[in-house]
């Protein structure tokens, strides 16, 4: 991701990967030539985009990861998404994933007014 080359990307996943986006299903797809389709965007939409790997572990052929994904979109706003990634390896492919990974919302509200807002009591 931090060399920008989209073709070596997706050359990391199996031509069948399965992507999915439990928070967001209809962003579902298959297949190495969506991911390789998205990331072309990604790069040419955010051209300094950069990718810290804040955190990871492995359990058999799963892999875990916490990321934040940052840079500059080509209008000079901020870029700027946090989250989590479960991917399944096999053969040293990305077989599966499941991404969780959010746009980040400084401005958004405090704990409260999500509680309030999320969890709020029937009428």
């Amino acid at each position: 991701m931090n060399a920008r080359d989209a073709e070596a990307f997706a050359a990391c996943v199996a031509r069948d990967y399965d992507s999915t986006q439990p928070a967001h299903p209809a962003r579902a797809f298959r297949g190495r030539n969506q991911v390789l389709e998205n990331w072309i965007a990604v790069f040419a939409g955010v051209p300094d985009f950069s990718a810290e790997l804040l955190t990871y572990a492995v359990r058999d052929d799963v892999e875990f990861a916490e990321w934040h994904w940052h840079g500059t979109h080509l209008d000079g706003s901020a870029f700027e998404m946090r989250g989590t990634t479960v991917f399944g390896v096999r053969d040293d492919l990305v077989q599966w994933g499941r991404l969780y990974m959010e746009p980040v919302d400084v401005d958004g509200d405090d704990i409260q007014a999500m509680v309030r807002d999320t969890y709020k009591p029937p009428d």
